[in-house]
Formats: structure tokens, C-alpha cells, sequence
């Protein structure tokens, strides 16, 4: 049985623990790995490494950091199939969902290569007279970050390669359900020449979860999760004095407006209401139709009900399982629940079946209408591949049921009218928008900005808002005396003079 090490102190060791976790592939249920509750030595260790390793590695230039960047981006690059394999056997995934994966995390460490003009600070001579004003962009000391199943690739790397290329060291605690492809990010990591210490792998539960926000050397956390959870970090980490952004749950909506394209609609919906078995943060859980755009639902169910989950490595399979036999219980639950609710289950996903797995944890395409916002199914985020359709009269009533939800993580609108979509993204209180696109993710540049329920803390991942979330500024107010200033014959002009 393979057992996951730890890395501390810039090498990979086995865990002295006596507690253990199984990492089983959700397509078979077979047991491929065992993951260790990390020790309280061994994450004293950790915390002592990441400290001593800060002293030296905030000093070391800011375009040798950067060049660390690209050398790991160019070894995540030509390990790309590899690492989506691993991440596949562990999660389920398609290999193509896989690989979408593993690149959306790479372009977040293209992004970190760019970090000298990302740190630059402010200048303005002058302030008063004889005096300037200017800032420093620097490291805040130890960070650490908690990721999830879903995104065992992109996640991590959202995190520790900006916060250790803005010069600080950092301690990731992964999934304990997928821990073998952060593990190989890591092994890549070591092999891009990162120095020892700089960063950190403890693996666990709740007990290694709670060390991390409870432990005085750690500055920040990240954590992306569910809403419950993440509410309890936000509020623990804040209250030990830790800045915290912590990503929590959604329920995204899209509008389809009358006058969109409808072959288009069709399209994006399916793929985005049921794409990676509806495990992600950003599908869209809730479409909305205004007016006559309802006429359209029963070819959307037909669409949706095409579509077929299958193994990482079936090339006609749309997605793969869910991650374990309780998360396809909870998603067969919400099913039954919004049948017992009046919705009407227009697709049934439930009891499905998949040739030659026949103990994966799979759940069908599924599709509600008539579904209302008093029900569970539209009020909880169900996380599997559960679309709800709902219908109203106008913009104005569907901007009104967004801005009513809990949650702001994302939305998308589809029409032909620039107006509507001005005034929909001018109106909705949702963080990030598409326009006939379904899953309005940003590219590494902008940051990812969900609102409300969906998000807890000041400054949001990736991009410029990761950079400030991972340094302090350091402001100089400075005046020189023209009376200091040596003779012209003296002996400092001539110093300065050569």
C-alpha cells in the first residue's frame, strides 16, 4: 500500500503517525493510497522549517524568485498528462476535465513569474517641501493554505506559488481525499530549484486543520470549501489574528433571455450544469428563463439527459463520478427531496449505471423545472449534476431572484440585447459575470472575486488582490539636509564623484 509522505524541511518523509486515512478511486472504490494524521512534532517541524527558511529566502532577489516561477511552470508543462493521470485515478475526473485541471493551475504559476512588476511600490517627490514619499512591497513571513478535493491541481497552485514568489514560505495542507497530485506538484516544485523549506506538505483532518489556525507563526491563510466550513475558518483564523480568505459555497445562476441564441444556450448549459459532475464552484446550478426563453426547457432535459459520465479514460464520457459514496447519497437525497417538494424531474440521474464500474459512485445527468426559491434543491448547493430551472417574466424579476440569493460567486446572462447585458452586470450583486459565457472564470491577471456568502475575507485569489493578501507595505516618508552635504572639495564629493 502506498503511504503519502510529508515534506518537511525540503525532503519527503513517512509520517511517525498512528492515525491513517484511505484515498480510495471513486470509480472502483479500490483503496490506491493512505494518507497520515500529521503529528504534533511533525508539524512543530513544518512551522519551525517554513520560520527558519523566511530569514533567507525574503532576501533573495525578487527576479531569482521569479526565474524559480518559470522554471516550474516549464516542468508543470512537460509533466502536464502525467499529473492529470495521477489526478484522474484519485478523483474520478475525464482525462480532458483532468488536464483543464492541471492548466488552469499552471497559468496561475505563469502569472507568478511575473512577479516583479507585481510587487513594484508608489513613489511621489515632493510631499512636502524637500520631502518624498514611498513604499516597499514585502513578505509577510509564514502562510499557509487548505484546498480542497475538487481541484487538486488548480487549487493548490493558486496559492503557494504567488505566496512564495512574493518572498514568503508557506505550508500546504491538502485534501486528504486526493493528496497524490499535490504530492507531485511538490516533487516538481523541488526539481524547479526552490530551496529548502520554503515550502511545506502536512497532511490530515481537522485535528492539522485547527494547528494551522491556531498556530501564532502562521501570518495568512487560504482555504477554498464548503460554506460551514469555511465560516468556521474564517472566524477561528481572524480571531488568532491571521488574515484569511476563505472561499466558500454557490449557487450560480444563468438567465437566458428571449432573444439569445438558443442552439448556444442549449450547448453551454448542459456542459455547465453537469461538467465535472457538477463539483465545482462555479457550475451553473440554477437556470433562469425570462418570458418566452421557457419554451425551451424541454429541449435543454432532452439535451442533458445525452449525456453520459464514464471512466477517466472513456473518451465519450462527459464526466466521471462523484468523489465518494456519501457525496452521491447527498446528491440522490436533494433528488428525491425536490421531487417530495413539487419540482418536477425532468431528467432522473439517480441509479445510474456505468459499464464496468460497477461500483463507482455515479450519478446521472438530472434536471428540475418549476423549481422554486422556498425549495432545498435551490437553496442548498447540491455540488453534483443537478440542474433547477426556474421561470419569471421579465430582467428585472430574474436581477431580483439573484440578488435575493445568499450566495455571489458567480452568474452569466445570455442574450442578443447589449443593454440587457449592461444592465445585468451593472445590477447583479453577484463578483464575477459572464456574458454568453456560462462559467465566468478570470484568468490569472484579474482575481477570482466571489461576493457575499460565497466568499469570506477582504482580498480574493490570484492576481493583484493575492499579491497585496500575500505582503505588507512598508511606507518611507524621507528628508535630506542640504547643510549635510560635504564641501565640494571635500572628501564624500569625491567618493561620490567616482
Amino acid at each position: 500500500m502506498k503511504k503519502v509522505p510529508l515534506f518537511i524541511n525540503g525532503e519527503f518523509v513517512q509520517s511517525k503517525s498512528d492515525r491513517w486515512i484511505d484515498v480510495t478511486n471513486p470509480a472502483t472504490q479500490e483503496v490506491i493510497a493512505q494518507v497520515p494524521c500529521a503529528t504534533q512534532d511533525e508539524m512543530d517541524a513544518a512551522v519551525a522549517s517554513a520560520k527558519k527558511a523566511f530569514l533567507t529566502w525574503k532576501e533573495v532577489p525578487v527576479s531569482e524568485r521569479a526565474r524559480v516561477m518559470m522554471r516550474y511552470q516549464a516542468l508543470l508543462k512537460e509533466h502536464h498528462d502525467e499529473i492529470a493521470e495521477i489526478l484522474a485515478s484519485e478523483t474520478g475526473k475525464t482525462f480532458d476535465d483532468a488536464k483543464g485541471d492541471v492548466w488552469r493551475g499552471i497559468e496561475v504559476v505563469e502569472h507568478a513569474a511575473n512577479i516583479p512588476s507585481l510587487l513594484m511600490g508608489e513613489t511621489v517627490e515632493n510631499v512636502a517641501r524637500g520631502i518624498d514619499s514611498y513604499s516597499y512591497t514585502q513578505p509577510l513571513g509564514v502562510c499557509a493554505g487548505i484546498t480542497p478535493f475538487n481541484f487538486p491541481a488548480m487549487i493548490p497552485l493558486w496559492m503557494f506559488p504567488l505566496a512564495i514568489a512574493c518572498g514568503n514560505t508557506f505550508i500546504l495542507k491538502p485534501s486528504e481525499q486526493d493528496p497524490l497530485t499535490p504530492t507531485r506538484l511538490v516533487e516538481l516544485f523541488e526539481q524547479a530549484g526552490a530551496p529548502k523549506g520554503v515550502l511545506q506538505v502536512l497532511h490530515g483532518g481537522k485535528d492539522q486543520v485547527d494547528f494551522i489556525l491556531d498556530e501564532p507563526a502562521i501570518r495568512a491563510i487560504s482555504f477554498v470549501g464548503s460554506v460551514a466550513v469555511g465560516q468556521y475558518i474564517y472566524r477561528r483564523g481572524t480571531e488568532n489574528m491571521k488574515r484569511v480568505q476563505a472561499f466558500a459555497g454557490a449557487k450560480n445562476h444563468c438567465v437566458i433571455m428571449p432573444d439569445a441564441n438558443k442552439s448556444q444556450v442549449i450547448s453551454n448549459i448542459v456542459g455547465a450544469s453537469v461538467g465535472a459532475a457538477g463539483q465545482r464552484c462555479m457550475a451553473i446550478s440554477v437556470a433562469v428563463f425570462v418570458g418566452a426563453a421557457k419554451e425551451w426547457i424541454p429541449e435543454i432535459a432532452v439535451e442533458l439527459a445525452k449525456v453520459k459520465p464514464g471512466g477517466w479514460n472513456d473518451k465519450d464520457a462527459a464526466y466521471g463520478p462523484l468523489i465518494s459514496p456519501q457525496a452521491k447519497q447527498r446528491v440522490e437525497n436533494f433528488i428525491t427531496q425536490g421531487q417530495n417538494e413539487g419540482a418536477e424531474l425532468l431528467v432522473d440521474g439517480r441509479n445510474c449505471q456505468v459499464e464496468g464500474f460497477p461500483n463507482g459512485n455515479w450519478v446521472g445527468p438530472t434536471m428540475f423545472s418549476k423549481v422554486t426559491t422556498d425549495m432545498e434543491i435551490y437553496k442548498n448547493e447540491i455540488f453534483g449534476p443537478v440542474l433547477c430551472a426556474t421561470e419569471v417574466d421579465t430582467l428585472d424579476d430574474a436581477l431580483k431572484l439573484v440578488n435575493a440569493n445568499p450566495y455571489g460567486n458567480g452568474t452569466s446572462i445570455f442574450t442578443a440585447s447589449g443593454a440587457a447585458a449592461r444592465k445585468y452586470q451593472h445590477e447583479v450583486e453577484v463578483g464575477q459575470v459572464g456574458i454568453n459565457i456560462p462559467i465566468p472564470v478570470p484568468l490569472p491577471f484579474f482575481s477570482f472575486t466571489g461576493w457575499k456568502g460565497s466568499f469570506f475575507g477582504d482580498l480574493h485569489a490570484y492576481g493583484k488582490q493575492a499579491v497585496r493578501f500575500y505582503s505588507e507595505t512598508k511606507t518611507i516618508t524621507a528628508r535630506w539636509f542640504e547643510s549635510d552635504i560635504a564641501d565640494a572639495n571635500g572628501p564624500n564629493m569625491t567618493i561620490h564623484l567616482k
